[in-house]
């Protein structure tokens, strides 16, 4: 009797030894697991942090945004078309009626006048009838709703080389000639009353086609006049910025 209560003993320590070290094992097991998911939340922590401040930088620059757009709503900031007062619009489309040498975007207020209307070929000088059109366009700028606007005269050339001898010595290339184009719309619009300091004149020769020099109808397309309408304070080169303060 002895003998077997002395096996049970034993038996029983060997089970609670076995038992122990088999709980040590999984205890273990479980610490290192909890600091993987430790190490792994503070992993996740941080990168939620991070997504929180780039959202922030993103919210912010779209404030900006809104805002630089409120700014150009209520400055007249950006290229007139989506700024032109309706009446204004109107007005162009209605001329633009009336005449087909003109074209009118009222997305973009873009004016193109066909200068084969308005200029002899290879030439600058404007035609007899040319100035009915332009006083009009004058008039419209001259009314109380665009007295605040700009316009940019800019002219354009074909590919073709000048003929003659005499508007060569006048108009050496395309570019003195698209220019000189420019400036005759530009004194016209003058001379019917807008001020010189309102406009701009610019000249590109045959450097920006709308169409291919490959027949005399699409060369038609590019000998042209186009007539910018610009905000109050759009920045324009020589007109960024007219206060002087770069000169103090």
């Amino acid at each position: 009797m002895l003998e077997t209560r002395w096996f049970k003993t034993v038996a029983a320590a060997v089970l609670l030894a076995c038992g122990c070290q088999a709980t040590s094992t999984k205890v273990e097991t479980l610490q290192s697991q909890n600091r993987a998911l430790t190490e792994q939340t503070r992993a996740q922590l941080a990168e939620i942090e991070n997504l929180k401040i780039h959202a922030r930088g993103v919210e912010d620059q779209l404030i900006r945004a809104e805002e630089d757009l409120a700014r150009l709503d209520q400055r007249g900031r950006a290229v007139a078309g989506s700024g032109l007062p309706g009446s204004l619009s109107g007005r162009l489309a209605a001329l633009a009626e009336r005449y087909p040498s003109l074209q009118y975007d009222p997305r973009t207020g873009i004016s193109k006048l066909d200068s084969d209307v308005l200029f002899d070929s290879g030439d600058a000088q404007l035609k007899p009838g040319a100035e009915q059109v332009l006083d009009e366009i004058a008039d419209i700028f001259s009314g109380p709703d665009a007295r605040d606007l700009k316009l940019m005269v800019v002219g354009h050339a074909d590919s073709q080389r000048i003929k003659g001898y005499e508007l060569r010595e006048r108009y050496p290339s395309n570019w003195h000639l698209s220019a000189g184009r420019a400036l005759a719309v530009a004194d016209w619009l003058r001379s019917s009353g807008i001020p010189e300091s309102r406009m701009g004149v610019a000249g590109f020769g045959q450097h920006q086609p709308v169409a291919s020099n490959d027949s005399p109808d699409t060369r038609g397309l590019n000998r042209r006049v186009e007539i910018y309408v610009l905000g109050p304070e759009t920045p324009v080169v020589g007109w960024a910025d007219t206060s002087g303060r770069f000169y103090r």
